[in-house]
C-alpha cells in the first residue's frame, strides 16, 4: 500500500496521466492519491462527468479534502458513509471525499483531515442571483478587473466550517490521543499562512482554528494546498500545488 499527495486540481486531472505520474503502473485500488482541496467537484456537466469517470478508471483510489472552490450544494446531497474510521462521501466508486475533522486509519497510517478555506478572489463581492439589480451589477463588474463570485453558482458560505464541524474535529483529536501521522487540509494555520504571505493573507476563523489544532495535535507532517505553490514552509508544514509526492 502506498499513499501519494498533491495540491489543488480545480477539475483538471491531467497531472494523473501516465506520462506525468508513471508510478501508477505499479499501483492498485488499495493505493491512494490525496488531493489537498479544490479538487474540482464543481458541476454535473458533461465535461466534469467525463473527467471524473476518467479519474475513477485509474488504477489507484483518489481521496480529497474540500477547498473553497467546490459545489457544496452537490456535496450536501451526497450520502455520508463510514470508511477507515471516519466519515466520507463517494462521488465515484474510487473517488472519495474525506470530510472535515475526521481521523482515518489507512492500513496503519493515521490522517487528520479538515477541508475548506476562505476565498481571497472576491474583491468585487458576492452577487445574489435573485437581486433585482443582479444583471446590472454583473455587467459592471465584468467591465472591470475586480474578481467576484455568485452565491450558489461560484461561491458557497460552506467554504468555511460550521461550529459542529470544528467541534467534531476536536473530539476526534481527543479520541485518537492527540497524535496522528499526517494532517491534510486545504488552507494553513494562521502562523503558517503568515509565513507564506507575509501579511498578504488575512487570518480568519478557519486558519485560527487550524492554529489551535496545530498546537494540540502531534504529527509528522502537515500537507496543504490553496496558495498555489510547492515549498517546505517549515520543517513540518508542506505546501503543495502541482507536485505529487509519496508520503507512505
Amino acid at each position: 500500500m502506498s499513499i501519494y499527495i498533491t495540491g489543488d486540481c480545480h477539475g483538471d486531472y491531467r497531472r494523473f496521466s501516465t506520462e506525468i505520474f508513471p508510478e501508477q503502473y505499479t499501483m492498485g485500488k488499495s493505493d491512494y492519491v490525496i488531493v489537498c482541496g479544490d479538487f474540482g467537484y464543481w458541476s454535473e456537466d458533461r465535461e466534469q462527468l467525463w473527467w471524473r469517470k476518467w479519474l475513477d478508471k485509474k488504477p489507484f483510489t483518489t481521496l480529497w479534502v474540500d477547498g473553497n472552490h467546490e459545489n457544496y450544494d452537490l456535496l450536501a446531497v451526497c450520502p455520508v458513509k463510514e470508511w477507515n474510521g471516519g466519515r466520507v462521501q463517494y462521488v465515484a466508486p474510487s473517488i472519495i471525499h474525506l470530510m472535515r475533522g475526521q481521523v482515518y486509519d489507512i492500513d496503519g497510517c493515521r490522517i487528520f483531515t479538515f477541508g475548506g478555506a476562505q476565498s481571497h478572489d472576491i474583491q468585487g463581492g458576492i452577487l445574489e442571483p435573485d437581486d433585482p439589480e443582479f444583471k446590472l451589477k454583473k455587467k459592471q463588474l465584468d467591465r472591470g478587473d475586480m474578481p467576484y463570485r455568485i452565491n450558489h453558482v461560484s461561491w458557497w458560505k460552506e467554504e468555511l466550517p460550521s461550529d459542529e464541524e470544528c467541534a467534531e474535529g476536536l473530539r476526534n483529536i481527543e479520541k485518537c490521543g492527540g497524535e496522528v501521522d499526517y494532517v491534510v487540509t486545504h488552507c494553513a494555520p494562521t502562523k503558517v499562512q503568515e509565513m507564506i504571505g507575509r501579511k498578504m493573507f488575512k487570518p480568519d476563523r478557519l486558519t485560527d482554528y487550524l492554529q489551535d489544532v496545530d498546537e494540540k495535535l502531534k504529527y509528522k507532517k502537515w500537507f496543504f494546498g490553496h496558495y498555489h505553490d510547492n515549498c517546505n514552509v517549515s520543517e513540518k508544514h508542506i505546501l503543495l500545488y502541482e507536485q505529487i509526492v509519496r508520503i507512505w
